[in-house]
């Protein structure tokens, strides 16, 4: 049993430091922030700790010193006073018509009613919030501060109805225009959410909300940072690599690999999925944790309304700031709202042309996307994808490439015939991406079993898997030669960064025909170009 206390079934400040449970001590950001802004926004994708920060915010408004001894901002506080706390989390309004969310933000604010009233001529959400923060002040003779959790939540299902987001929009902006009209009362606003604000336009007239998202200086505010790891969580490190048996180093290497990968600004800290991290630590695992809870549902949602790309060439994308920014309903591709969701983040930035190359963060996510696109897409046997993924798997430790692409086509040939036309939004793809999405897919869930790269950005090649002994490196090419895949390889000299591994080097070019719905042809030759293998299932 560990002898640390995980805080993976909470988010509440106060039970935590209550019950002993582990926190990574972020108050003096939080005292930075709280001093510093009036008006603050945050977002961060799902199960990032936002709203742990809420609640820590919370306590240290409502001065419960007694629960931050130890903490950073022992040091920087020096008043602890109290302020009246009007705390909403919105995620209950997730999936309500209009009328539905009207009454359930109406019911969050009769609650703090309760204790400072109510006038019955308030009969709209925005006038009973406005006279909840005049009479919280009055009684209390204290400005209020105002924390809104999850803000997006409401309105993020009706991004591709018009009319409902026009509606939901609408409700929401007489709501949210009362922090702007009621600023004299307010000591401290702060919201968090999935999308940026300025998606959304829904504060159209909190034009002195600052977007902290992007700031290099706050972007380990919610996840836990390598420095953290290093400090912090180094006794839980070595806890959790004795508990598998393994090196210090290679718990480091296995947790980085899985939950690392996070950025948030053009010079962010490196950050952590918590929610993840935390849930290894604690079961001694490297389970992929974040998708536990239907992640890929909304990801297929979204996914459906931009039929003409292929999910795994959004590893490597480019965008400019602006393209952060456009509204998601009216962008032309999913990239920003998939990078604000957390399956792709920053993975560098060029400061002279000013645009952010994109990748996904981390293997949890680029494997839970994949697994969750193919069970979705393919709607194939769960158990057959596993068993085949296996035995090229096997094929690959042996160093036989050409058994493993057996099991591969033998796998294709038994998903369903009219499996492109039975959803409607993947009849829009061109036969040549969709078939290119298999391969690609299928060569990702081998990475839980052998090292795989799958190709992301222009100029590397679509597959290199790497076992103790081989580095095979491969080229995919529908409806086209295997003359001109190896081409490619020889070309774009895609092989040449492994000219130094001393494992053995094999390149493969690999054809699919649409037509056939099936691999039909591949060449396998050594590092100088000498065929050793072929099959060309087209001529036999």
């Amino acid at each position: 049993m560990s002898k640390f206390r995980y805080p993976v079934d909470m988010d509440q400040f106060q039970k935590m430091r209550e019950q002993g449970k582990l926190y990574v001590d972020k108050t003096d950001m939080m005292f930075n922030l709280a001093n510093r802004y009036e008006y603050v926004f945050l977002a961060r994708p799902r199960r990032f700790g936002k709203s742990l920060l809420c609640n820590t915010f919370k306590a240290y408004f409502q001065g419960q010193k007694e629960l931050f001894e130890g903490l950073k901002v022992m040091k920087l506080e020096k008043e602890w006073k109290a302020f009246p706390v009007l705390h909403f989390i919105l995620s209950g309004l997730k999936d309500c018509s209009i009328a539905e969310a009207k009454g359930k933000l109406e019911l969050l604010i009769s609650k703090y009613e309760k204790e400072f009233g109510r006038n019955e001529a308030e009969n709209t959400p925005g006038a009973r919030f406005c006279g909840l923060i005049h009479r919280a002040y009055e009684k209390t003779g204290e400005k209020v501060v105002v924390i809104i959790d999850e803000y997006d939540s409401p309105i993020m299902r009706l991004m591709y109805d018009t009319t409902q987001l026009d509606a939901m929009r609408s409700m929401l902006r007489e709501f949210y225009q009362v922090l702007k009209n009621e600023g004299e009362y307010l000591r401290f606003v702060f919201i968090t959410g999935v999308t940026k604000f300025s998606q959304l336009s829904i504060f159209s007239e909190l034009n002195n909300l600052n977007q902290i998202s992007f700031d290099d200086e706050y972007s380990g505010i919610c996840g836990i940072t390598q420095e953290e790891l290093d400090t912090t969580l180094r006794p839980c490190i070595e806890e959790y690599a004795e508990s598998l048996d393994i090196t210090t180093d290679d718990a480091y290497a296995l947790l980085k690999k899985h939950y690392d990968g996070y950025h948030f600004s053009p010079k962010s800290k490196d950050v952590y999925a918590p929610f993840s991290l935390l849930k290894a630590l604690d079961k001694k695992t490297a389970d992929p944790y974040w998708f536990e809870s239907g992640t890929t549902n909304a990801l297929i949602e979204h996914l459906q309304h931009h039929p003409e790309f292929n999910p795994l060439d959004f590893d490597g994308a480019e965008l400019s700031i602006m393209d952060f920014n456009t509204p998601c309903e009216s962008a032309k591709t999913p990239i920003s709202l998939l990078y604000q969701s957390g399956y792709l983040t920053i993975k560098s930035y060029d400061k002279e042309l000013d645009f952010y190359t994109l990748h996904f963060p981390n293997f949890e996510v680029r494997q839970g996307m994949v697994s969750g696109l193919t069970n979705y897409l393919l709607e194939n046997d769960e158990l057959e994808q596993n068993a085949a993924v296996l035995a090229m798997a096997r094929a690959l430790r042996d160093s036989d490439l050409s058994a493993s692409l057996t099991a591969l086509r033998t796998w294709i040939a038994s998903l369903p015939y009219d499996i492109i036309t039975k959803k409607e939004w993947l009849a829009k793809k061109k036969r040549e991406a969709f078939y290119k999405l298999i391969l690609y897919a299928v060569f990702s869930l081998l990475n839980s079993k052998v090292d795989t790269e799958v190709k992301s950005i222009l100029g590397r090649a679509d597959v290199v898997i790497k076992t103790k002994k081989d580095i095979f490196v491969l080229e995919l090419k529908v409806d086209d030669t295997v003359e001109n895949a190896l081409a490619q390889i020889e070309s774009k000299g895609y092989a040449i960064p492994f000219e130094a591994d001393s494992r053995k080097v094999t390149k493969c070019g690999v054809c699919i025909s649409s037509e056939q719905r099936n691999i039909t042809h591949w060449r396998i030759t050594d590092a100088d170009c000498n065929v050793i293998d072929e099959k060309d299932f087209l001529e036999s």
